[in-house]
């Protein structure tokens, strides 16, 4: 029976690809739909991606609906340096044969959450925040219906990634991010602080490669091409594997350690614009908003996607 029903907000990108997959392979997972938005490629291609890992996957029945194609405010920024043209070079998957749900991915969101009981489903971000804040700006009555919202994005004591001080979702759109800083819903974060201590090996990534299955094939080129931008940019002895950090939290959250504080997010100052500050040392009077992350059992955290990707 699965005990937790979610909605992943995305835009694949090789380590969106793992946290999807991760989700399709757990029956503890009620996956409502996936919703996509524009961030480490345009919208067409996260959409196209997100469309061909639920094939790749063996799960075509699963619900795919397009989001916003670009921030609220601010003009688009892409990463395809770091993933490539297509979001998931590497993979040389097929063109997907299933399609887009033709509703709006805001509309679906706002539309199923007010179907459900209050406190009763998972917002699972991979992503740029633009669909969430769009949703709870537009109908902000859906906020008693999330149960929490788990999220991958900012960084404190690394850094940023994108810029000296943000991490790239947030930078992507800092007002989206403002937005569900501020909501008053749970929210778990998985800053760059954690997921640069979830750093893959050569020893597990040729582990995917030997599953012998599409799902391994695949992985394991998507995450060879993906892996060699963080290698030469930190000199580390592996690329760190972001976005699956939000569905293993939900599958193990003992894999995991950090602490209640305050999140803030800069939206004023171009020089720190999507910075995400940080309240560790609780100095200020502002109330905890957030769980941040900041410690990872890696070893455990590469075994639960191993196990999991041998399934399907």
């Amino acid at each position: 029976m699965p005990s937790h029903k979610i909605i992943i907000d995305t835009d694949p990108g090789q380590d969106d690809a793992i946290a999807i997959l991760l989700a399709l392979a757990s029956e503890e997972i009620d996956l409502l739909g996936i919703v996509t938005v524009a961030g480490n490629v345009p919208l067409a291609l996260t959409s196209r991606n997100a469309l061909m890992l639920c094939e790749l996957a063996k799960k075509p029945e699963t619900k795919v609906f397009a989001g916003c194609s670009r921030p609220l405010v601010r003009p688009l920024v892409t990463a395809e340096h770091v993933h490539g043209k297509t979001g998931l070079d590497g993979a040389n998957l097929p063109e997907p044969t299933i399609t887009l749900q033709k509703q709006h991915g805001v509309d679906w969101t706002i539309e199923t959450l007010l179907a459900a009981e209050d406190n009763s489903v998972t917002i699972c971000c991979l992503a740029p925040l633009t669909n969430v804040a769009m949703a709870m700006v537009k109908a902000p009555e859906i906020l008693p219906k999330i149960k929490n919202i788990v999220l991958m994005g900012g960084g404190f004591f690394e850094g940023g990634n994108i810029t000296p001080t943000s991490e790239f979702n947030v930078y992507v759109d800092p007002h989206a991010a403002n937005t569900v800083m501020k909501c008053g819903r749970p929210l778990v974060i998985m800053p760059l602080d954690v997921t640069h201590k979830a750093l893959m090996q050569r020893k597990w990534l040729d582990a995917l490669k030997a599953l012998g299955t599409p799902v391994g094939d695949a992985t394991y080129g998507m995450l060879s091409f993906y892996e060699r931008f963080d290698v030469e940019k930190y000199g580390s002895s592996g690329g760190p594997l972001h976005d699956p950090t939000v569905i293993a939290y939900l599958l193990q959250p003992e894999l995991f350690e950090g602490r209640q504080v305050n999140v803030e997010v800069e939206i004023h100052s171009e020089l720190t614009m999507g910075m995400t500050v940080v309240d560790w040392w609780k100095v200020t009077d502002r109330a905890p908003n957030a769980t941040y992350i900041n410690q990872i059992n890696a070893d455990g955290f590469f075994a639960l996607i191993l196990e999991r990707f041998s399934s399907l």
